[in-house]
């Protein structure tokens, strides 16, 4: 009767000890890094990239913005939206093909979208971001600000998973699990946004 108590008693640990684990890697990655912070400050520091008119800038304008048609059908807003996505893209040193996929995933191209914890605009920032990175009066709404931060974080999470882009995108969406985020950013990039 003892060996078969301890037998119990040894499953009911080891059970609590997988539940644990999952509930803790299941909450939110905390995103208040100190370093991450001088990131989003520093973005509005460094001046903006000089967007020369070479062949492989054209090509990817005139692909991009026939793909984005359907998300945005006004050809001028539809360019402007693409020289602040490889203007902010080539500041923070990503892809703007990655930030396209991600503005796909979080608000389809609206850049008026809120989420139900907050979030707001086409790369979905939360609001205290704005405080953090010292512009307390700026809109997320307004596109250039939302991509430049939205670029900035997304940059900082691509260096600190050392280039493992599914890593990155889980902690730019929050939490380590859950939503297949990263997948679905994934599916866009290779098939709606690639750009070999």
């Amino acid at each position: 009767m003892n060996g078969i108590r301890a037998g119990f008693v040894v499953v009911l640990g080891l059970l609590g000890g997988i539940f644990t684990a999952v509930s803790t890697s299941a909450k939110p990655v905390v995103t208040n890094s100190t370093t991450l912070a001088t990131a989003v400050r520093s973005a509005f520091l460094r001046p903006a990239p000089t967007l020369r008119r070479n062949y492989t800038q054209t090509v990817w304008f005139r692909v991009m913005s026939k793909r984005l048609q359907r998300y945005i059908p006004q050809s001028g807003r539809r360019r402007h939206l693409l020289l602040l996505v490889w203007a902010e893209a080539s500041r923070a040193k990503i892809s703007p093909s990655l930030v396209l996929s991600v503005i796909n995933v979080e608000s389809n191209f609206n850049s008026w979208a809120v989420s139900a914890t907050g979030a707001q605009g086409l790369m979905q920032i939360m609001p205290f971001w704005l405080k953090k990175a010292g512009r307390p009066s700026d809109n997320l709404f307004n596109p250039e600000t939302n991509l430049r931060l939205g670029s900035a974080i997304l940059a900082w999470y691509l260096k600190r998973a050392r280039g493992n882009i599914p890593l990155a995108l889980q902690n730019y969406y929050g939490k380590r699990y859950g939503n297949h985020y990263a997948e679905r950013v994934l599916r866009l990039l290779s098939t709606r946004w690639n750009w070999r």
